[in-house]
């Protein structure tokens, strides 16, 4: 039986992350059947009938993930390859032109990106508020140079996927690859379990991807994830699906995860959820992803919004996504943010209850002058006004793998 804590962290802190509810079509996933098998509850997210939780329950799951190896299938996410039309042969050349064909889009500088590395960047609208965040890679293959890997979110991928067509125009061609399974292996025994089916895998450094040969299919890992621990997403054609998510529970350190569990991972990692934390109002520089935006297409003006960005870039800006630590019931979504003389500064984007910390905690915005850490603000829960403290983010530290040597091409 699910403890109140969990039960809470799936019924309350979830319903926020229902994107698009349909009554009559939601699509499944190569591995429904799979979740189903196990008991999962499964719930409507992004037009896609996904498991939310397993038997052990949300909490149980967020745990087991922290000290071993949780399996998720994101499969409703946005996998997809830009690559161009004619391509010259030469390597350099190609790579800067596909580049060419997104950076107009996004904040990042993906000219410079070395074979088999990955960025995180964000699409944005003319006047430089995020239209999506997503993954755009370089493939590590010599033969594949003029191509790049995308992953893009769920609920944004139909029109993240028109624009970035329609911006390549004739000069390119975007090749959809959401009809296979996505599966992301997260934890600190992720690398262990993967290896024993992959040999090879572990030596990924964090944000690099590399084919590999699996069961006489091909399988693109990434080390990467959207948990704040070590680990891998693997796409894998639907026919292996089934198979590869078999083999991989059948290794004791590893348990289906539900999304439930994801999220409240994503919180502690204090990473952004698309629609919640950053949207089409909000610019990178707001959102505290100053990382993500170029500094040399910042200074060449070359960026989408870039007279609003240069501006927050010079003089700051007038909002910034805070991290909060809360005494009392944890803040959800829409609870408002205030300061002294019970003054509104901001509204908390995401909340709920932090298994590893056992605490309370939350993400939102707050006008510059209380976003330092150590600051004293109040969030208001159910009419009553309750305690909050500005912290650094991430609430719980990354455990990305970072290795010393470089990926071999």
């Amino acid at each position: 039986m699910r403890s109140g804590i969990a039960a809470r962290l799936a019924s309350r802190s979830w319903r926020f992350l229902i994107s698009v509810l349909t009554a009559d079509t939601l699509l499944a996933t190569p591995l429904s059947a799979a979740h189903r098998s196990r008991a999962a509850r499964m719930t409507p997210f992004a037009g896609y009938d996904m498991p939310v939780s397993y038997t052990p329950g949300v909490l149980k799951e967020h745990l087991w993930t922290r000290a071993h190896a949780g399996l998720f299938d994101v499969s409703h996410m946005g996998p997809a390859f830009l690559s161009l039309t004619a391509r010259s042969g030469d390597p350099a050349a190609d790579h800067a032109a596909v580049s060419a064909l997104i950076e107009p889009l996004i904040c990042g500088d993906i000219a410079s990106l070395a074979p088999g590395r990955l960025r995180y960047t964000l699409l944005l609208n003319a006047e430089g508020g995020i239209i999506d965040d997503l993954m755009v890679g370089r493939p590590a293959d010599p033969d594949r140079q003029g191509e790049l890997y995308l992953v893009v979110n769920a609920a944004t991928k139909p029109g993240d996927f028109g624009l970035i067509a329609e911006a390549a125009g004739a000069k390119g061609r975007l090749t959809r690859a959401d009809d296979g399974a996505l599966i992301a292996v997260q934890g600190p025994e992720a690398a262990a379990v993967l290896e024993a089916l992959v040999p090879g895998v572990s030596v990924l450094g964090f944000m690099t991807f590399v084919r590999f040969a699996f069961e006489g299919g091909t399988l693109l890992i990434s080390r990467s994830g959207y948990t704040g621990e070590d680990g891998f997403e693997i796409l894998c054609p639907a026919s292996l699906a089934e198979g590869l998510w078999a083999r991989l529970l059948a290794d004791e350190r590893a348990w289906p995860i539900g999304l439930g569990a994801r999220d409240s991972l994503r919180l502690e990692a204090g990473l952004p959820l698309y629609g919640h934390d950053i949207d089409a109002t909000t610019s990178p520089l707001e959102a505290n992803l100053a990382f993500a935006v170029s500094k040399r297409r910042l200074k060449a003006g070359s960026l989408r919004g870039a007279a609003r960005l240069a501006r927050e870039a010079a003089e700051g800006p007038s909002r910034l996504r805070v991290g909060l630590s809360v005494e009392g019931a944890p803040a959800r979504e829409g609870a408002e943010i205030t300061g002294p003389n019970s003054a509104r500064l901001g509204l908390v984007t995401s909340g709920g209850f932090s298994p590893t910390l056992g605490a309370p905690i939350a993400m939102g915005y707050a006008p510059p002058a209380f976003a330092a850490p150590d600051t004293d603000l109040r969030v208001t829960v159910r009419g009553r006004a309750q305690a909050a403290r500005v912290v650094a983010m991430p609430f719980v530290p990354h455990r990305y793998h970072r290795p010393a040597t470089k990926l071999e091409t």
